[in-house]
């Protein structure tokens, strides 16, 4: 479960950052952009790097990294100008985070989340409370046998509404062939959630 990072957890890299630069979100601002997203983003880390508490690590890291990146003067400012681009910035920071955990192999089989976590992926508005339950368990064994990657995009399209160039700057492709690589993504997760029907 996400494990509610205090504020002060980030506000001591806030001051880190205030130390070598002029932040361009003020302290109110910047709190409000944390409780938007720090549930989000350690969701996404969960989901990809399938280990909750390496998730609860690396948020910390991405808040940090975030704010070092964005205390860097005008230079970078064009990538802060808006709430979107913030939000864009901070999930491809934890992207890149996760690839680096992944390649310590400090990964493990994708997390079995629960309720909220997969709401948008599992379609669970039909059915009694129990097809809810089986369909949100296949859809967790379906993720957890995908590649990081396509867990990462279906999760950005689906769980949290991301548009294809949104992905595309996350996850760091061309946005001309996120729509192939979403299809193809889909394609695999179809697959897997087909023979899990069959299997029943």
């Amino acid at each position: 479960m996400f494990r509610e990072l205090t504020y002060s957890d980030v506000s001591r890299a806030k001051a880190i950052a205030d130390a070598e630069a002029t932040f361009v979100m003020d302290e109110e601002a910047f709190r409000g952009f944390y409780d938007r997203n720090a549930r989000g983003v350690w969701a996404y880390l969960s989901r990809v790097t399938g280990d909750r508490q390496l998730a609860d690590d690396l948020l910390q890291e991405t808040f940090y990294r975030f704010l070092r990146a964005a205390s860097n003067g005008p230079a970078d400012q064009d990538r802060f100008d808006s709430d979107a681009h913030r939000r864009n910035s901070l999930y491809r920071i934890a992207t890149n985070l996760a690839k680096d955990a992944r390649r310590r192999s400090f990964t493990r089989p994708a997390a079995v989340v629960t309720g909220d976590d997969v709401e948008h992926l599992s379609d669970s508005g039909r059915g009694d409370h129990g097809d809810d339950s089986d369909r949100r368990t296949d859809v967790n064994r379906a993720m957890a046998q995908l590649r990081p990657r396509d867990r990462a995009m279906l999760w950005l399209a689906y769980a949290e509404g991301a548009s294809h160039e949104e992905i595309a700057t996350v996850i760091g492709v061309q946005s001309s062939s996120m729509k192939l690589l979403l299809f193809r993504a889909r394609q695999k997760m179809a697959k897997i959630l087909g023979g899990a029907e069959a299997g029943k």
